[in-house]
């Protein structure tokens, strides 16, 4: 993060994202000051909270993927949660606190992955030596080995190496693969995590059976490898950092924020709308969860929350939780120009992931300027009728525009194909014109 300034996170993001300064701008900041805080002293630390953002626009204007792109940047533990799936404790569903519960397994799974890494090299050497012994090649155990059996396993490291082996079958003890005697039910709410410990406390009460299998040098290959990574991971240090990554430096989005809040329901479904805002004010504010792991305070985990905000506004939300996102950010809508950009210059846009798929085909696939803009035309004016669904809305146009050549590039004798403003109008101008037709099309 040190080499991160607010700038470079922002021209990070440029590369995905279309538009949506201001947004860019807040989130970066926020990130930085992550970092700053880690600089200061012990005695102010802790009392430095973080800058929790609201974002608020209409759908497929950018809202997750500025989150998304934020968490691959930092190589943070993220964790995507849509709000409208928890429920109020004492209702079936979800509990809140089950949010930083996944957040702690993610971020474990992340540093584990890391330390496997690193210890890659080691894992590897200690395989090929289990190799050679299942090989024929073992060295004796109460003395030096004699020059032939050294010559001998050098020669089947040779061989080994060069690949020339892997089609030999070799016997290797496996664990049995067992039926569980207790099924444990996970229960609602704040039980959830006990359960998951009962069943790992039985599992250990039960000895593990081992059963001989022939595998192949490949399959053997596979199978010691894993188990010599996890013999030379230390789990305590993976734990360790995993909480701390979480607790320093952690982020959670909330989509659809706004579907919990807005009118207050007497009765219904809706009715726990207010009980998950209150359930998730301590978990925002700072509290300690437990975890499988351990403990784990939240009190410096980035919260960023998004919501159309179509039918209630920030305002309906419970003024506790309002205080606990100082930050609100509004995204704009996307315009016809926003389109044409989002087609063209991102590293991940639309029409590159199209040239590149039909390139696997042998198909060589172009689009003139005027094509390009006649698309973005017809996707802003669909959005204009019917419900206005962002740039999601190019992901359908482009579907409907490029059916036919998608369904038979495999046959196609000409490899090379110019999409036309004309060819562009041909295909779509007709469901354009049906507003019945291109309701359920496009």
């Amino acid at each position: 993060m040190k080499e991160l300034t607010p700038k470079e996170i922002v021209s990070a993001l440029d590369r995905y994202i279309v538009g949506q300064e201001s947004a860019k701008r807040s989130v970066a900041i926020a990130l930085r000051n992550r970092w700053r805080r880690q600089q200061v002293g012990r005695h102010l630390r802790g009392e430095i909270a973080p800058n929790n953002i609201v974002m608020i626009g209409p759908t497929g204007v950018g809202k997750t993927e500025i989150a998304r792109r934020l968490a691959a940047l930092t190589h943070a533990p993220f964790i995507k949660v849509e709000a409208s799936k928890f429920t109020e404790v004492g209702y079936v569903g979800r509990d809140v606190e089950s949010i930083i519960r996944d957040l702690v397994d993610l971020s474990f799974n992340m540093v584990k992955e890391e330390y496997g890494a690193a210890v890659a090299g080691q894992a590897e050497e200690r395989v090929e030596e289990r190799l050679l012994d299942l090989l024929g090649g073992s060295l004796p155990q109460d003395g030096p080995p004699s020059k032939e059996v050294k010559q001998r396993r050098e020669r089947l490291r040779r061989q080994l190496r060069s690949g020339k082996l892997d089609g030999r079958l070799v016997e290797l003890e496996v664990p049995r693969e067992r039926l569980p005697m207790i099924e444990v039910l996970s229960p609602v709410g704040s039980l959830e995590e006990m359960s998951i410990n009962i069943q790992e406390i039985l599992t250990d009460m039960v000895p593990a059976v081992n059963k001989e299998r022939q595998l192949t040098l490949v399959e053997a290959h596979r199978f010691l490898l894993q188990e010599e990574t996890q013999k030379l991971i230390d789990k305590d240090r993976v734990v360790a950092e995993a909480i701390d990554r979480v607790e320093n430096s952690g982020i959670v989005f909330l989509d659809e924020i706004d579907k919990i809040a807005g009118e207050h329901a007497k009765s219904g479904p809706d009715i726990s709308r207010e009980g998950v805002q209150r359930d998730l004010l301590p978990i925002i504010e700072g509290c300690t969860v437990a975890t499988r792991y351990g403990m784990v305070r939240t009190d410096h985990v980035l919260f960023i929350a998004a919501g159309a905000f179509h039918i209630s506004k920030p305002a309906d939300m419970i003024p506790e939780l309002q205080g606990r996102f100082p930050i609100r950010v509004e995204l704009d809508s996307l315009g016809q120009e926003d389109f044409v950009q989002i087609l063209t210059a991102p590293r991940n846009a639309l029409i590159k992931q199209y040239v590149a798929l039909l390139s696997t085909e042998g198909l060589k696939l172009s689009f003139v300027a005027e094509a390009i803009d006649e698309i973005a035309r017809i996707a802003h004016v669909i959005n204009m009728r019917m419900e206005n669904i962002g740039a999601r809305r190019l992901h359908t146009v482009m579907s409907a525009l490029l059916d036919q050549v998608l369904f038979d590039a495999p046959a196609l004798k000409q490899k090379t194909m110019r999409i036309t403003r004309k060819y562009v109008s041909r295909k779509l101008e007709k469901i354009l014109e049906d507003e019945d037709m291109s309701r359920y099309i496009l």
